[in-house]
């Protein structure tokens, strides 16, 4: 029997940090060396000395940090093993957005598996998820909530497809902006996607490394002044600026309730799993203990109580 280092993984004020391997996942400040799950900026920030993740990610970043030096980055190919001071470490798609990763770890026959953002909705913007058994799993518990349940992506668009006035959709620029574009290009194709112009370097970037054409256009400023079915996507600060914009209608896609309020239309579309699919998720990974990130967990831990320990990852 396997024997689980409890503080393997640890939450310490620079990120999460494995000293066995002594480096940091996601770190939160700048350290010596950072495994990247993915390249959102609550998980990927500039000034780490050498930073392991996938093309995509490293693509992403080098794009929003231009001043980190490309001999910084260690890309690795997911499923391709590589050491870290003894940790054995690797990257398994983690469908969350285009490069976005999973971290498998495995010390002294331990398999830690630290899922980073992940879901199990189908999107062709990005790889798919891929399951792999591990002995500890730490999952991040965003929207581990029974009463927590994602629609249909699908069925979510389409409520845009009645909608003939012009559409602010607000949306994050990375990954929700590419997989909204691939939406609305398959059903609602009457729809004319325009882009502001700080998403358009990022959807180049997934039209040179991603799986799927994405058509749209460049935003001007008579863009929604004539014509109609355009549909401008903008990130948060622009939507949020533009609260009062006239003879639009305002849509921001999310799972958040909270950010659907004062909209004139809801648009659940989340990237990150409900509760169904981190049960769904458990059962493929069949690990004997989880430790929770970003969220209590305590639904989890009820669910739980009898089968196998659940717990928040130590503070380091």
């Amino acid at each position: 029997m396997v024997e689980i280092i409890d503080d393997f993984l640890v939450e310490t004020a620079l990120g999460y940090y494995c000293r066995y391997g002594d480096f940091y996942i996601d770190p939160k400040q700048p350290v010596q060396k950072a495994v990247v799950s993915h390249a959102h900026g609550d998980h990927a920030i500039p000034g780490n000395r050498n930073v392991y993740c996938t093309a995509a990610t490293a693509a992403f970043m080098q794009y929003r940090f231009s001043r980190h030096s490309q001999s910084n980055y260690f890309i690795k190919d997911f499923d391709e093993r590589f050491d870290l001071n003894g940790v054995e470490v690797t990257f398994i798609p983690a469908g969350h957005i285009l490069g976005s990763a999973q971290v498998l770890m495995v010390f002294k026959g331990v398999r830690y598996l630290y899922t980073g953002d992940y879901k199990l909705q189908e999107d062709p913007t990005c790889e798919p998820i891929a399951y792999v058994p591990a002995d500890v799993l730490i999952t991040e518990t965003t929207f581990a909530d029974p009463a927590v349940m994602h629609p249909d992506p699908i069925e979510e668009i389409k409520k845009l497809q009645a909608v003939s006035t012009h559409i602010m959709l607000g949306c994050y620029a990375l990954g929700k902006s590419q997989r909204l574009t691939h939406l609305l290009n398959t059903y609602c194709p009457e729809k004319t996607v325009l882009l502001h112009h700080s998403m358009l370097p990022l959807h180049r970037i997934y039209d040179e490394l991603g799986f799927v054409k994405l058509t749209y256009e460049t935003y001007q400023r008579k863009s929604l002044k004539e014509g109609k079915d355009k549909v401008y996507l903008v990130p948060p600060m622009t939507f949020n600026h533009y609260i009062r914009a006239k003879n639009v209608v305002r849509v921001f896609a999310s799972g958040w309730k909270r950010l659907q309020r004062q909209n004139d239309l809801s648009l659940y579309i989340s990237d990150h799993i409900d509760w169904a699919d981190l049960l769904t998720y458990i059962g493929q990974v069949e690990p004997t203990e989880i430790w929770t990130v970003h969220g209590e967990g305590t639904h989890l831990r009820e669910f739980y109580s009898d089968k196998m320990k659940v717990r928040n990852i130590l503070k380091g």
